[in-house]
């Protein structure tokens, strides 16, 4: 009878740890937005219980994906790019060499694996994409999005954190016929392709919009936002966003018919209107300080949080008109997430400030400096099993932050 019950607990262990389908670039929905809750309110003054870290990444700017007990990650060692799989405990469990990565400025990987299914995926800052076994790291497939394609690569390298939906996956090569790739995901074979604006790519982690009448695309190229039919790549709609360097690497936010496109450089942000079946855009409001380089942005209650660029500040915006409520210099520039009511705000500065956003201003609860690492502090925080998630490039980070 014990042993019966045994097996029937390992049993359910067993579904619950393989369940998990997607796990992805800022959470399930890529809005930063973490489902978390009986969170820390109050840090130690030292900051969260530092749990471990992992110091041999390499150069890189990859988030985490966290799939049960499992924690996927990249970066490069000399000038080969890596996939880690690393256990809750710390242990490397194995790595992957998946061909050459970015040295030529602001070293590293930038792509944040995408686990799918029991595979990972991952592309090159040269525009190789690759599959990968999730269990033992093993390579499926691979294809060269600029060989293979007519995929063309830009100034620092291609930084798309890859898109799934519907067993399609999506990716931008930027070439002039192959500027928007859906791939099947178990083979990388050719679903469609679409020449989109024909504009290179912009950095850009891409999005999916579920409306009623069809599933939109949407992503910034060079110089434009765009819209496509998810089912078939047909362009739909091409509202122009330049900026300075044509550098756009922040995923959309929709909600409720719109469309906030948002980047750094003094360009800002800009609010778009979705017709009911996606087909067209219009303009609502504009926020040239809102000029988030690379952090993201959340939106809660009504209101948008994410920190500027040029101009140095963190801003809190109504979602529906664009007016600025407040701002403030809480930490350097940097990147943004959302869980339990509180915002969790990464500088560059290497500083993680815990701010709870109340209707006047950012409350500063608590802050820490991160200890270990090199380099820039570029990737995006995650939150998971309430665990805080940090890398500093050469170095990952897990705090404990549950209540």
């Amino acid at each position: 009878m014990k042993r019966a019950l045994l097996l029937a607990v390992f049993s359910i262990l067993a579904i619950v740890g393989s369940s998990q389908e997607v796990s992805q670039w800022r959470g399930n929905n890529r809005d930063g937005i973490y489902n978390e809750s009986d969170l820390l309110k109050q840090w130690p003054a030292e900051g969260p219980k530092l749990i471990w870290h992992f110091d041999n990444l390499g150069d890189g700017h990859s988030s985490a994906a966290v799939v049960g007990n499992v924690i996927y990650t990249s970066g490069m060692i000399g000038d080969k790019g890596f996939v880690y799989a690393i256990d809750i405990n710390g242990k490397l469990l194995w790595k992957t060499e998946y061909g050459i990565e970015w040295t030529e400025n602001w070293n590293g990987v930038k792509s944040t694996p995408l686990y799918y299914k029991g595979k990972l995926f991952v592309i090159s800052s040269f525009g190789k994409l690759v599959c990968l076994n999730a269990k033992d790291g093993i390579i499926v497939w691979s294809i060269d999005t600029f060989k293979d394609y007519d995929g063309v690569n830009i100034k620092w390298g291609v930084a798309e954190n890859l898109l799934i939906d519907d067993n399609k996956l999506y990716c931008t090569p930027g070439g002039k016929t192959s500027n928007v790739l859906a791939l099947n995901p178990d083979n990388g074979s050719l679903i469609w392709k679409s020449n989109g604006n024909g504009e290179s790519s912009a950095y850009c982690s891409p999005l999916i919009v579920e409306l009623k009448t069809r599933k939109l695309f949407v992503t910034h190229t060079a110089n434009s936002i765009i819209g496509l039919d998810a089912a078939d790549g047909k362009l739909l709609w091409r509202f122009e966003h330049l900026n300075q360097y044509s550098i756009h690497p922040n995923t959309p936010i929709y909600n409720n018919g719109k469309l906030l496109c948002f980047s750094g450089y003094g360009r800002g942000a800009v609010m778009l209107k979705l017709a009911d079946d996606g087909s067209s855009v219009s303009e609502l409001w504009k926020s040239t300080n809102f000029d988030n380089q690379m952090g993201g942005a959340v939106l809660f209650n009504g209101r948008v949080y994410g920190s500027g660029h040029r101009s140095k500040s963190w801003f809190c915006l109504d979602w529906e008109t664009g007016k600025e409520l407040y701002s403030e210099k809480i930490t350097g520039n940097g990147n943004i997430i959302f869980a339990d009511g509180m915002l969790y705000c990464y500088g560059d500065n290497g500083e993680v400030v815990f701010a709870e956003p109340t209707e006047s201003g950012f409350k500063k609860v608590n802050s820490f400096k991160v200890p270990f690492g090199a380099n820039q502090h570029w990737a995006h925080l995650v939150i998971d099993n309430k665990k805080l998630f940090v890398r500093h490039g050469t170095s990952l980070m897990v705090y404990s932050i549950a209540n």
